[in-house]
């Protein structure tokens, strides 16, 4: 099962407002086991940012002026989410940007149906309780010291560790089709290593065959 947990940084909160989406992060899991596929973007939004958005992940005008504009990267984007289950923490603001954004340049928008909004989860599951992402990475001991700002692919890093303690999968799910690889490799390997054969000449054979009718060959084998 192939699944993508999925964070985006913006000029600020509502699209009404004209705001926009300044970076995207994206984890694959497969069977909740990050892989080494990941696609990371900052974007220029074409517009300011606003103050409190930059207090949050702290990307300024300047640095967002000089990045790709997400019509840029929307095919990369959407061919890496293709077809996958998303995972998302408050995916109703993530995917209002998203929208937003492939709706500004005539692409399709993101089915909400193939969405899973981790908050959702922590709501049903811990009713009254802190549910942001730093209060789950404290309730699961998840180190998110390197959290100083929000940062879309730092959170990507944490929430995909939320998640698999969300859905009670303390441990990755056990990958029967490596674990059986590695069966095979360890008992037949990949016939590299053999013990060598040394077949006997035939003046060996003959005095092999002496030794055994000899009287001391006789008694060494009784």
């Amino acid at each position: 099962m192939i699944e993508i947990i999925l964070d985006t940084e913006t000029t600020g909160l509502d699209v009404k407002d004209g705001h926009r989406i300044v970076e995207i992060g994206c984890i694959e899991l497969e069977n909740q086991i990050p892989t080494t596929k990941k696609f990371h973007t900052y974007l220029n939004p074409e517009r300011k940012v606003s103050q409190k958005a930059f207090e949050v992940h702290g990307y300024s005008d300047e640095f967002l002026s000089t990045q790709k504009k997400f019509k840029e990267v929307s095919e990369d984007f959407l061919n890496f989410i293709k077809n996958k289950k998303l995972i998302i923490h408050n995916s109703e603001f993530d995917i209002a940007h998203l929208n937003n954004e492939l709706a500004l340049i005539g692409k399709e928008k993101i089915n909400k149906d193939n969405v899973i909004d981790t908050l959702e989860i922590a709501r049903n599951k811990y009713p009254g309780a802190q549910i942001s992402l730093d209060a789950l990475c404290k309730r699961f001991r998840i180190d998110n010291s390197k959290r100083e700002k929000h940062t879309a692919i730092i959170d990507c890093e944490l929430l995909s560790k939320v998640y698999i303690n969300l859905i009670d999968q303390k441990e990755p799910t056990l990958d029967f089709k490596t674990l059986e690889k590695e069966k095979n490799e360890f008992f037949y390997g990949n016939l590299s290593y053999c013990k060598k054969i040394i077949v006997p000449t035939s003046e060996e054979i003959k005095i092999h065959k002496a030794f055994l009718k000899s009287k001391i060959g006789k008694n060494f084998f009784n």
